[in-house]
């Protein structure tokens, strides 16, 4: 039981929700059990991406056989590209990964989803759901069009149907995933598949404090970026004295710092402050004992030092 209990806990770390718990707990006793996490091929791997796949890695050590969907079928569907590019992207994309330590079983969308069967579960997942649903469970993914596309409701269908058909037991992704997982738990039971549990991760803010971090955007922190490029641009961040709510530098404060840490600072400002807790970060920041500056610097130079062996690794690769 103790041990059970403190594997949930570590799968629990840094999470915004499990639907559910309990359901999470039985398909933890299977022997045999997959999780699975689906990317479109894009851009520049960020700390975005980093903070997904350190859950995969969680899952991983808990037993679960780990999947990765390289989705080039979904990019196409949300025009991010040719699939010559998109492909290229992907490869791209699973050689960070890697690099990033995840040892996962790696799947095109286009493996699968062109297959007879996966094409008739994704008309009866089409007559299960309507047009308002299958549009609202895309705003937080699709592109932004004053004219949308007949692609922004198949992507969610498939979604949907990708769990069925790479056979897994728990899906992992952001917060802007949760809409597309509900409408899984609901409709996949009725096409003869259990419901999957959901892990839902936080979805980072930009570096200027609003959105989401994307490398579309160029508001992000990418995980090869040189140890310069990670200062200057922490320095440049939203970072607004005693203010937390939207903060970048303090989400990466939260999700990726270990604590104990020390503040540095200069003694005519006081002196280093040694930092307890995220907790006690957060309190400090918010009463404002520290000063912006001073989280700044010590936020770039703890991501420079996690990212280091991962940016070793791609330079070799």
């Amino acid at each position: 039981m103790a041990e059970m209990e403190s594997t949930i806990e570590k799968i629990a770390r840094n999470t915004l929700e499990i639907v559910t718990v309990e359901e999470l707990k039985e398909v933890l006793e299977k022997e045999n059990k997959r999780a699975y996490i689906g990317f479109e091929p894009s851009g520049r791997i960020h700390l975005g991406h980093y903070l997904q796949i350190r859950k995969m890695i969680d899952l991983q050590e808990a037993g679960f056989e780990v999947v990765v969907l390289l989705a080039d079928l979904h990019a196409y569907l949300n025009q991010k590209g040719t699939m010559e590019e998109i492909h290229q992207l992907a490869e791209y994309n699973r050689g960070v990964f890697e690099a990033m330590g995840l040892s996962a079983k790696y799947i095109y969308g286009s493996e699968f989803q062109l297959e007879r069967d996966y094409v008739l579960d994704v008309y009866r997942i089409a007559l299960k759901t309507t047009l308002k649903r299958a549009r609202r469970s895309m705003e937080l993914i699709a592109r932004e069009e004053e004219n949308p596309k007949v692609a922004e409701v198949i992507y969610p269908l498939m979604q949907v149907n990708d769990i069925k058909h790479l056979e897994v037991d728990v899906a992992v992704g952001g917060m802007e995933q949760r809409k597309i997982h509900m409408l899984a738990r609901e409709i996949l039971p009725s096409l003869g598949w259990k419901a999957p549990v959901c892990i839902h991760n936080p979805v980072l803010t930009g570096l200027e404090g609003k959105g989401k971090m994307s490398s579309s955007k160029d508001n992000f922190i990418a995980v090869d970026d040189h140890p310069d490029t990670i200062r200057s641009k922490i320095k440049k961040a939203y970072c607004p004295i005693g203010v937390v709510e939207g903060n970048p530098v303090l989400e990466m404060a939260k999700y990726f710092l270990e604590y104990p840490l020390t503040i540095k600072r200069p003694e005519k400002f006081g002196g280093d402050i040694y930092i307890e807790s995220y907790e006690m970060l957060e309190r400090l920041y918010l009463e404002k004992k520290i000063h912006p500056m001073d989280l700044k610097n010590t936020v770039a130079e703890e991501i420079v030092k996690i990212l280091e062996p991962i940016r070793e690794r791609i330079k070799n690769r």
